[in-house]
């Protein structure tokens, strides 16, 4: 039995579990219970998913090895055994994805009338069409490129899809050439093709026929017209993934608006880390790609499908309602049931609100009443990703031309939405809105919104919080929360945040804010520690915690150690999780549970008993290094009765009930799918919060 908490078996490696989370995500597509489209939607999320992880975690470790700046996990596995489980893992999950795609979606998918066809399958008539729409629309803009002594390697770009070709000189012999396939195009092509803009969706009716080919299949079989004179003897589709973690020196930036578009643009050239080829490919042509990728060949992985497989979201929006979820309206919470000004009802009482159920035009509304109310003097606010067309943005923009102080932190360094957030940046600044673009050295991850309004008594700070984003489109598949509070220390506390974010003000105490980096961590631990104590005294003793990670290592030993002293604990944590369960002697007391289903859980909630005295914390914050140590993070207390049973009976109860979506974790570190059990029927959290929408109070 394990007593020291260091030892590495009580810890699961971070990659590895990574890689559960994303398996859970690809037994989505795999439920034939699902809607076909959204299976189709689940698989196109693993690929990208995949994508991510290699262009960011695996990169990371073969930078590691090749930097010999090793850095053991508390598992204690080295990068080179961290590799290679991955690729174990890896090989089974990416065989379970063909067989998905091609004896599953790709034949129920023909049944329902959207069909993916092969050129050579065509008939002589729609192959001269697809000649034609080849010639006047896709070979303008095809570059193929020789590989010889007098013409170098390409460079290939992170995630194209390409072509590798091999053609015959009549006297000169075999040559190898690549070509890209252009993603300014469509990756598949709807039929019928006539001469003209390129196709796309036509109709919604239910009994339409979707017929597509891939753009790459288009282009293989019509080659003959880029190499004149030549005989095109094959051509095979791959695909390069490259290292895109690249790091901003951020002391050394003298523009770190400059320094951010540079960022994004060495992600087109960051060293290749995977290779995707068509299982088809022969071992010589492949050898070519290996050496001039510098590529060995564990991280060359063969498909029995199209690589590349994130393009799948064009087929998931096929408007065929039969075959996605049904549609819902996110229920009106108290706050709009009625057109009022929203200050006056916050005033008179804190309100919590639980979306997608409750709806996001909530946080919209007050933002946009902030931006015309006369009597509105400020708007400070954080935005990390914003999305496309945002109703928050223009109506900051509003308040400003309305004459109210605008004071916006926005993360530019939000990974992947870097080139999005410095152009709202720019259109935010053009409207005269001040501007800071973050914390040098952190990311500032944090969600709040600031309303300082003039009223008879003076002034009266109107607070928004909450653990999602202010975007209005992943407001309606994440599952977040935001809080409403006039409480005068919250919003004293998110006064001197902002200070702190957009000025030179330090700040290392709140009154009620748990803040990172600082003392959030350490505030975690004591509470843990807290609960312990009340145990000790009276029994009982009970946690909480619903999160996206668990990976640092002192709140896992805390947790242990809260185990260990017979409190009972219960962890719903959606992807990665460290922590082993179950281990007697440490952590037998603790269960561990992940849900993963129609919306992506992404609320944090903190809960602790406190000997019958309940104390619960939400914000943005996991309990990760990232979010400890180099982000601005927040979590803040909801202390109104209505908030907490609400939190505590609706979210957190419920979710454990999950008899549908929801995955135990074994001590193995291996997840099982929780089933129902003495005949029950099974229980969908996310269904029931769908039928009994509002969890607004």
């Amino acid at each position: 039995m394990p007593e020291d908490l260091n030892n590495p078996d009580l810890y699961i490696n971070r990659e590895l579990s990574w890689l559960e989370f994303n398996s859970r995500v690809l037994n989505e597509a795999l439920d034939r219970q699902l809607p076909l489209l959204e299976r189709v939607r689940f698989i196109s999320i693993f690929a990208n998913n995949l994508d991510e992880f290699f262009m960011i975690r695996v990169s990371g470790l073969r930078r590691q090895i090749d930097s010999l700046k090793l850095q053991a996990p508390p598992d204690g596995l080295s990068p080179v055994e961290q590799l290679t489980r991955i690729r174990d893992r890896l090989s089974g999950l990416l065989e379970k994805m063909d067989r998905c795609w091609n004896e599953e979606l790709l034949p129920n998918l023909t049944e329902n009338n959207i069909r993916i066809r092969n050129f050579t399958d065509l008939d002589s008539q729609r192959q001269a069409d697809l000649r034609e729409y080849f010639h006047k629309e896709v070979f303008p803009i095809l570059t193929p490129l020789a590989f010889d002594p007098g013409h170098p390697f390409p460079h290939i770009s992170n995630l194209s899809i390409n072509l590798a070709i091999i053609v015959t000189h009549p006297k000169s012999g075999d040559k190898f050439a690549r070509l890209k396939v252009p993603d300014r195009l469509p990756r598949l092509i709807r039929l019928p093709v006539k001469p003209g803009p390129s196709p796309d969706y036509q109709g919604s009716e239910q009994n339409e026929i979707y017929e597509y080919l891939w753009l790459e299949d288009i282009i293989s079989n019509n080659l003959d017209m880029l190499f004149p004179g030549l005989i095109v003897k094959a051509a095979y589709p791959f695909r390069v993934t490259r290292n895109a973690d690249v790091e901003i020196a951020e002391d050394e930036a003298e523009d770190l608006l400059q320094a951010i578009k540079g960022v994004v643009e060495q992600r087109y050239f960051g060293f290749a880390i995977r290779l995707e080829v068509d299982n088809r490919m022969p071992e010589e042509m492949l050898e070519i790609l290996k050496e001039n990728l510098s590529l060995d060949s564990y991280q060359v992985y063969r498909h029995n499908c199209p690589v590349g497989f994130a393009c799948l979201f064009q087929v998931a929006e096929i408007e065929k309602p039969l075959l996605k979820y049904t549609p819902f309206l996110p229920a009106k919470p108290i706050l709009l049931r009625k057109k009022q000004i929203l200050f006056k009802k916050i005033k008179q009482k804190n309100y919590l609100l639980y979306h997608p159920y409750d709806d996001f035009t909530t946080v919209v509304e007050f933002i946009q009443q902030a931006a015309v109310d006369p009597d509105v003097m400020a708007i400070k606010q954080t935005l990390y990703r914003v999305g496309p067309d945002s109703p928050v943005v223009s109506a900051l923009k509003r308040a400003r031309e309305n004459g109210k102080q605008v004071s916006i932190l926005i993360e530019i360094k939000a990974r992947f939405d870097e080139q999005n957030n410095i152009e709202w940046a720019k259109s935010l600044e053009e409207a005269g809105v001040n501007v800071v673009y973050g914390v040098v050295g952190l990311k500032t991850h944090c969600k709040a919104c600031l309303v300082i309004r003039k009223e008879p008594e003076g002034l009266v700070r109107y607070v928004h919080v909450a653990s999602g984003n202010y975007n209005p489109v992943t407001a309606r598949v994440y599952t977040d929360l935001g809080y409403f509070t006039t409480d005068p220390e919250i919003a004293a506390d998110i006064s001197s945040l902002f200070n702190s974010l957009t000025g030179y003000a330090g700040l290392n105490t709140y009154q009620k804010l748990l803040v990172a980096p600082g003392f959030l961590k350490e505030s975690i631990i004591s509470l843990i520690n807290r609960e312990i104590q009340k145990h000790k005294q009276g029994g009982n003793g009970y946690i909480c915690f619903k999160m996206n990670s668990l990976v640092e290592r002192d709140c896992i030993k805390a947790l242990y150690k809260a185990s260990q002293a017979g409190v009972k604990i219960d962890l719903i944590v959606r992807g990665i999780c460290c922590l082993r369960p179950g281990v007697e002697g440490v952590s037998e007391n603790i269960r561990v549970y992940s849900i993963v289903g129609r919306f992506l859980e992404h609320a944090r909630i903190y809960f602790f008993r406190n000997g019958g005295d309940e104390v619960i914390f939400l914000g943005s914050a996991d309990l990760m290094p990232r979010n400890l140590y180099r982000r601005v993070e927040i979590l803040f207390p909801v202390q109104d009765s209505a908030s907490c049973k609400i939190l505590k009976n609706e979210i957190l109860d419920l979710q454990l009930r999950d008899t549908a979506k929801n995955w135990k974790l074994e001590p193995t570190g291996e997840y099982v799918k929780i089933k129902p059990v003495n005949g029950q029927k099974s229980f969908d959290s996310q269904a029931y919060c769908l039928a009994n929408k509002t969890k607004s109070c």
